[in-house]
């Protein structure tokens, strides 16, 4: 019974270590790392969009959880970014699929490096293009999933748990034939 005990306990702690080895907020990394930053010509800008009214302190970037009202915040990392005018729009679609322009905005006043604003999308994709009007002009680009499920951060967000109970499975299959085999 006590290897029993053992062994549960590994498993659980096991399938706790692989659980937070996945977990990580958007918030806590470095720029360079950061799947919102683009970086151009040396030039980096950073998206980040919230919906306060769903989760005050959640901060997304592309994936954004809920269609509706939606504040956005594009900084511009580098000075000389913050020294050109900078053109944003939103275009419903995604790739080759663009449709319709739903918003942009023009701005030539950003000395502090911030452009902020906010967007009230429904479901579906989008992509958010920023332009910096210099000499070669910069072009960046973001897709924007609204209120749409990602099967792929799903499935990785499982795997700690089909690891787990595939584990628990086997071992427990382990443990009855070796019971079996005793009486």
């Amino acid at each position: 019974m006590k290897q029993f005990i053992k062994i549960w306990t590994s498993i659980a702690i096991l399938s706790a270590a692989l659980y937070s080895g996945l977990a990580g907020a958007h918030g806590k990394v470095n720029l360079e790392a950061d799947a919102c930053v683009r970086n151009m010509s040396g030039s980096m800008i950073h998206l980040s969009t919230y919906q306060p009214q769903h989760d005050p302190e959640a901060e997304y970037c592309t994936e954004i959880p809920k269609e509706g009202e939606t504040y956005w915040v594009l900084d511009l990392v580098d000075q000389a970014l913050r020294d050109m005018p900078i053109g944003i729009k939103i275009v419903r679609g995604s790739g080759k699929a663009l449709s319709e322009t739903v918003t942009s905005i023009y701005s030539t006043n950003h000395s502090d490096g911030v452009i902020k604003g906010y967007f009230n999308l429904d479901e579906g994709q989008y992509t958010l293009f920023v332009t910096g009007e210099g000499v070669p002009p910069l072009h960046y680009e973001y897709p924007l999933r609204i209120q749409m499920t990602n099967y792929t951060e799903l499935l990785l967000k499982a795997i700690p748990y089909i690891i787990t109970f595939l584990l628990i499975a086997f071992i427990t299959d382990k443990l009855l034939k070796r019971r079996q085999l005793h009486h």
